[in-house]
């Protein structure tokens, strides 16, 4: 009595690597290109009594060379961009179009010459890479033949003589393969149908009884190139250990009785996989909760930035915000939201500089404090904040007084100054970008003198009650000489741009004296900060993104529509009107005479150093005679300046 073949399917078995390398796959190449892409997978036949017949994937699914761990499933994954699109998949076309690809095999011969060739799975696929959540249904397409029936079954190990099994367990490599009545391979795959005595084939089932997925297309195989009905031995050869020693002697050796079938008409395809409820379902796993939720944060802000690239612009480079190391001097309502803005860039290096504690007033204002963070430090606070927000950010808070013109230095606090100087050259020096906030005028000089000295780039934002400034300094070009400006000139050179004391003819002094109540507080209206804090940040990045970087020039023709950034134009100065809500981006040359940057301060400063800048703190008028500017005001007659003035003002 004959009993029809029955199957025991493959089950799906998905290291969690595999989809850490589908995540990468996804953000690094194929971005929103849904197109499918190879894969291969392997199952083994040593597997325990018992267990399922598993069809592994890994990390290696993706290559070309997988690590030769078993037999080869090649496949392809069809991944999608939304669920809802997974769900709309015409899974019925999927199945079709993977059995006329075996069958095809059939048609040519290739089947014949290499049976692993019938060993093909698809997988489709939704991958929330947000949330580290998967949606997927696997295919093992096979044809469906009725003609395929048990006539015996006989013990492996009894069947045949050790070396007969060796010489059979020798063809495991193979994956399947035709034997002739010696046992032998037969190499000429036009004699197969003539001399073919057994049917050998790895078999990934461990029941006792039926035989694993990939022999069904093997016999319909077989069956297809019958020209009359015949029975076919059959080895599905499984490797176990028994007494520590390899044996195949529980393999299962069947005869089965074959019918031929149509060469014109393709058997119906089955093949999706079943659900864990046994239904033909799709399936679904939620990594999140053994994901590190570090890297699950610092994969979904890399994935919103990488949105931008995909859709809008293909050139955005995002790997060099990535790398940027970025200095805040000033942590308050400014240094705060430049900060929260700078990670929602992706950047993560970020140093933080105060020499104050947090106030009652301050967290309403301040984004990066809580009412419990009230009489901390602020640069120490506000970077521990940030690692909250972000985990992956590598941010330290550095508590330290800028040493400043017109606030000078005594004996007993003359160690400290040296010590606090050194230290802020140290974090400008490691650092790529220089973000200027601090409350007063006369605390941005020495940073924007380091700055200069040492061809950062320097970005600068001051508040009014209704008005704010955002301005970038210009990187020196030291082989240049600094020009005067060009009368008609539609740009200024990147190298040829004034800094924020440019406009100045009298060096800073201490502005903290004799100041009241009013004018010790920010007086801004709230959403100023804000608004100057993202512009500050937004045009940091598109500085970084033109060819010229800190060197990008400055247009002054606001009709010019030429962009060199792929985030349009880099202007050297935004100031903003809240009173009427505009703004305007005048642009400046540097001033010869510069208190912060012209050649004379800075070559001072590189020649002396601390005793320069000592000199500087104690001496009311020794910037000016340095960079200049006490000579250019002895030699201005200031009668013609305001005759000339009174003349305007009366036209």
């Amino acid at each position: 009595m004959t009993t029809p073949v029955q199957y025991v399917p493959l089950i799906s078995s998905i290291d969690h690597t595999f989809w850490t390398q589908l995540n990468a796959k996804k953000l690094d190449e194929l971005k929103l290109d849904e197109r499918p892409l190879p894969l291969n997978a392997f199952y083994t036949n040593d597997c325990k009594p018992g267990l399922p017949a598993h069809l592994t994937l890994s990390y290696d699914s993706f290559t070309d060379k997988p690590v030769d761990r078993g037999t080869i499933y090649t496949g392809t994954i069809l991944n999608t961009n939304t669920v809802e699109e997974f769900k709309a998949k015409d899974f019925s076309g999927i199945l079709k179009s993977a059995g006329e690809k075996i069958w095809s095999t059939f048609h040519d011969g290739t089947a014949l010459r290499n049976p692993t060739v019938l060993n093909q799975f698809y997988c489709v696929c939704f991958a929330d890479l947000k949330k580290y959540k998967y949606s997927y249904w696997f295919c093992y397409p096979a044809l469906v033949t009725s003609t395929a029936n048990i006539v015996s079954r006989a013990n492996f190990g009894d069947s045949f003589a050790s070396e007969q099994k060796e010489k059979i367990r020798s063809y495991g490599k193979l994956g399947a393969g035709f034997l002739d009545k010696d046992l032998n391979v037969i190499e000429d795959h036009e004699k197969i149908m003539d001399q073919v005595e057994y049917v050998l084939m790895n078999d990934p089932s461990t029941d006792t009884e039926h035989p694993g997925w990939p022999l069904r297309n093997l016999l319909a195989l077989v069956s297809y190139h019958l020209k009359e009905k015949r029975t076919v031995k059959v080895i599905c050869l499984r490797e176990n250990k028994v007494a520590g020693l390899q044996s195949a002697d529980h393999s299962l050796y069947l005869q089965i009785e074959l019918e031929p079938i149509s060469e014109t008409e393709m058997p119906k395809v089955v093949g999706w996989e079943r659900n864990t409820k046994g239904k033909l379902k799709s399936k679904f796993v939620d990594l999140s909760a053994s994901m590190d939720p570090a890297r699950i944060s610092e994969s979904s802000v890399n994935l919103n930035l990488k949105l931008m690239r995909w859709r809008l612009l293909p050139q955005l480079d995002l790997e060099v915000l990535q790398k940027l190391k970025v200095l805040v001097l000033g942590s308050g309502t400014l240094g705060c939201n430049v900060a929260r803005c700078l990670l929602g860039w992706g950047v993560k290096n970020i140093t933080m500089l105060d020499n104050g504690t947090v106030s009652y007033s301050n967290p309403v204002r301040q984004s990066l404090f809580n009412f419990e963070d009230c009489g901390k430090p602020k640069a120490e606070t506000a970077s521990a904040r940030i690692k909250q927000i972000n985990p992956s950010a590598e941010s330290r808070g550095v508590t330290l007084s800028i040493p400043m013109p017109g606030h000078p230095v005594s004996k007993l606090e003359e160690e400290k100054v040296k010590e606090n100087i050194t230290l802020l050259e140290d974090l400008v020096e490691s650092a790529d970008v220089v973000f200027l906030l601090t409350d007063t005028r006369e605390s941005r000089w020495l940073p924007t003198l380091i700055s200069a000295a040492k061809h950062k780039i320097c970005i600068n934002s001051a508040l009014g009650f209704d008005t704010y400034l955002v301005m970038r300094h210009g990187v020196k070009d030291e082989s240049e000489i600094l020009e005067p400006p060009i009368i008609g000139a539609s740009t200024i050179s990147g190298t040829q741009l004034g800094c924020y004391f440019c406009n100045d003819v009298v060096a800073p002094s201490d502005s903290t004296k004799d100041r009241t109540l009013d004018q010790m507080c920010t007086v801004t209206r709230p959403g100023n900060a804000f608004v100057a804090a993202s512009l500050a940040v937004e045009l940091m990045v598109s500085i970084l993104q033109h060819p010229q970087q800190g060197q990008a020039p400055a247009t002054l023709d606001l009709n010019d529509e030429q962009q060199d950034s792929c985030l349009g134009r880099v202007p050297h100065q935004i100031r903003g009107f809240l009173a009427h809500f505009s703004s305007v981006q005048p642009a400046s040359h540097a001033f010869n005479k510069c208190t912060a940057c012209s050649p004379q301060v800075i070559s001072k400063y590189r020649e002396n150093r601390i005793e320069f800048l000592m000199e500087v703190f104690n001496t009311t008028d020794y910037l000016e005679k340095v960079s200049g500017l006490a000579d250019m005001l002895e030699n201005t007659n200031f009668d013609e300046v305001w005759e000339f003035d009174s003349d305007i003002e009366s036209d």
